[in-house]
């Protein structure tokens, strides 16, 4: 994944860099992106308030900063999508995001953890327990979390959720007993970077994904993402037989190391053919059973490109760890 920069946009909304005092048309018209603590007097080096500076001169010799209560006291009652880029030394502050959040009514969409490479790599971004963060935004329809270093989850239920995304290098276990052990009724959209041990990917099929598999409490799911997997060709095989795949629209298995034998239990498992998508990119499939995938499914748009070739020593690697 490439993150040298900050958002671009999130939620289908423009990313726009808060800055205390300045005009907008419209507060909910845009993914509005805290930075922690102040860190740089005359404005933040990175790239993204580089361009802010260039496009809007009126922000010059502005320091930009995560002044969360005066965001919340000038825009909390009318934004609706928030970016907390934090989490490079030390889990966020959560206690002081949860009191913000309890004063954004309208607030549908938040991302936790958009911090750069040249901060941290994806997989030091420290997390702690976002359960109690999800809690307090009951109207909230989009979580998504990048970082996995102290990350956790515990469960819940849930009656708006649509969209939970937990990306990383390595999810670990109990973040995955929490999600299927969560009652979400309105989720859509479930996506779990898996990756590997070497990152904290501690998830397994029997004992952490069964749940998930099943698909009992996710009643509305259509898109699953089981992404970025070490153990890709065990997922695959789990999907093949697992309940929650009769409801899929679209299924995404990209990202990790799925070879032929994982792709051969894929197919041999249910039919695939309701899908409208079976994502397999990034890979390490032979080109004949790319071939054989993309003609035994032909009402689905199978994707089995970026394929790889393992190393010397035949190892074969995640396209996200560190």
């Amino acid at each position: 994944m490439d993150n040298d920069d900050h958002l671009s946009s999130f939620a289908g909304l423009p990313a726009l860099e808060y800055y205390s005092g300045l005009p907008v048309a419209d507060p909910a018209a845009v993914a509005w992106r805290l930075s922690w603590g102040g860190m740089w007097t005359g404005g933040c080096p990175c790239s993204t308030c580089e361009e802010d500076r260039r496009r809007r001169p009126e922000i010059a010799g502005r320091t930009c900063g995560m002044d969360l209560e005066g965001f919340v006291t000038e825009w909390g009652d009318r934004a609706t999508t928030l970016i907390i880029s934090d989490g490079d030394d030390d889990a966020p502050d959560y206690e002081r995001i949860i009191e913000a959040i309890t004063r954004m009514p309208r607030l549908r969409a938040l991302f936790l953890g958009d911090v750069m490479d040249r901060e941290a790599q994806i997989s030091w971004v420290h997390q702690a327990d976002v359960t109690p963060v999800l809690a307090a935004a009951p109207n909230l329809e989009h979580l998504q979390v990048r970082g996995s270093e102290g990350l956790e989850f515990t469960g819940l239920r849930h009656e708006k959720l649509r969209r939970l995304v937990f990306e990383g290098g390595g999810l670990p276990a109990g973040v995955a007993r929490g999600v299927g052990a969560s009652d979400l009724p309105a989720l859509e959209h479930l996506e779990l970077w898996l990756g590997t041990e070497h990152y904290g990917g501690s998830a397994t099929i029997v004992d952490d994904l069964t749940a998930v598999l099943a698909g009992a409490r996710l009643p509305a799911l259509t898109y699953l993402g089981l992404r970025n997997a070490e153990l890709a060709d065990e997922v695959a095989a789990a999907v093949a037989s697992a309940p929650v795949v009769a409801t899929l629209q679209d299924l995404d298995l990209s990202l990790g190391i799925l070879s032929d034998d994982g792709a051969q239990a894929l197919l041999a498992g249910q039919p695939l053919t309701h899908l409208k998508s079976l994502n397999l990119t990034h890979n390490y499939l032979s080109d004949d059973i790319a071939a054989w995938l993309e003609e035994s499914l032909p009402g689905v748009e199978v994707n089995t490109t970026d394929r790889q070739t393992p190393d010397e020593d035949g190892d074969r690697y995640i396209s996200v760890s560190e």
